[in-house]
């Protein structure tokens, strides 16, 4: 190393070290590594050099530029370290200020509805269950007695998986995204036995999609297995279910027969209703006049052949069955007319139909939504 190249190094090194902002920095980089830096015009006089200075000489200039470089690079990290410490004594919160007048966020209605059939059910003796929502096809069509034929299994109803499941009941399987949470209770059956009383809230997935459908939405189902259980406990549980749901005593059902694989006898449940200036109001007698009845669930004893998949004895234990759409119920009781409107995200619906993170559904406060 010559001696002037010795002393501009210095020189650099130490307006280096002093410099104090990054433009500071900057500017000695130019003046070292830039184009017309006294570095850079060293490395090109290589290029008139013998083969033999340049051995010499090359590893020597880069040496310089080396230790140039890396003092740039060290002083640069530590004016950032510094300004990101000021900058963070600068932006402290004041834990002083008051709470801002309004909530940001609320409670989704499907999942305020979900408490509330926690909270009613609970206090009818029933536990919350849950289960995959990637389901194999024995427990979510084949346990609950639906042979291959039946149109629910049929691909533009049901989104299957590629994959294979794993064999049950000495069967392969195929993997599903479960369309009702009726596997819930085939496996609450299967690991619990009798008696037993779940219900089962959950996401389920069938393929439609308008106003009143979508890909995806939320169900709730209702199991009871016990001695002694006929079609007049299941009567009497959805009444008192509807009548705490929806805070009404007039509250009037109708069953009607149907065909459910999964139970037998089955049956739907009509619901009374009257027009309240225009709109349909759950309450009063289907049948008098400005009444009428609305299809609301489905339900029926539940089938042997189903006890018999579950491991359980159909001449001891008998039970009932029943399932109905949260998201149904959320827009019947909070006047809701579009169920797309629930996943679509939009901030101004759920201010409007958002709930209180503290109101917390209670029977003795009422379940539903504070004034």
């Amino acid at each position: 190393m010559t001696g002037s190249d010795d002393i501009r190094l210095s020189e650099a090194l130490a307006a280096i070290d002093v410099a104090q902002t990054i433009d500071a920095l900057e500017a000695q980089r130019v003046a070292a590594l830039g184009k017309s830096g006294w570095v850079s015009a060293l490395l090109k006089t290589l290029g008139g050099m013998t083969p033999e200075e340049r051995q010499v000489e090359g590893p020597r200039i880069q040496g310089l530029r080396a230790a140039v470089s890396d003092a740039i690079d060290a002083k640069k990290a530590a004016l950032e370290a510094a300004a990101l410490d000021a900058q963070l004594a600068r932006e402290v919160i004041d834990l002083t200020l008051p709470a801002p007048a309004a909530p940001k966020g609320s409670i989704h209605p499907v999942s305020q509805v979900m408490d509330e059939l926690a909270e009613i059910f609970a206090d009818m003796g029933f536990s919350v269950a849950s289960g995959p929502e990637i389901e194999d096809d024995w427990h979510n069509f084949t346990s609950l007695n639906m042979p291959e034929s039946h149109p629910a299994r049929a691909m533009h109803d049901t989104f299957y998986f590629p994959d294979e499941g794993p064999e049950v009941a000495g069967a392969p399987t195929r993997m599903v995204l479960r369309t009702h949470t009726s596997p819930v209770q085939i496996r609450a059956m299967t690991q619990q036995g009798a008696p037993l009383r779940v219900i089962a809230p959950g996401r389920v997935y069938r393929s439609d999609s308008d106003a009143t459908h979508t890909p995806m939405f939320h169900q709730v189902e209702g199991l009871v297995i016990d001695e002694g259980i006929h079609l007049g406990h299941l009567k009497w549980t959805l009444e008192t279910f509807l009548k705490a749901f929806f805070e009404r005593e007039d509250i009037v059902l109708r069953l009607r027969p149907s065909y459910f694989p999964f139970t037998e006898p089955s049956v739907e449940v009509d619901v009374g209703w009257q027009d309240v200036n225009g709109r349909r109001v759950l309450g009063g007698d289907g049948d008098a006049p400005g009444h009428g009845w609305m299809e609301l669930l489905g339900s029926g004893m539940v089938n042997r052949r189903v006890l018999e998949f579950a491991g359980l004895d159909p001449d001891k234990w008998q039970g009932f069955a029943f399932g109905v759409g949260v998201d149904r119920l959320a827009m019947l009781k909070y006047g809701m007319d579009d169920l797309r409107a629930f996943f679509d995200g939009d901030g101004r619906w759920l201010a409007h139909y958002g709930f209180d993170p503290l109101d917390v559904p209670t029977l003795s406060a009422g379940v539903g939504a504070k004034a």
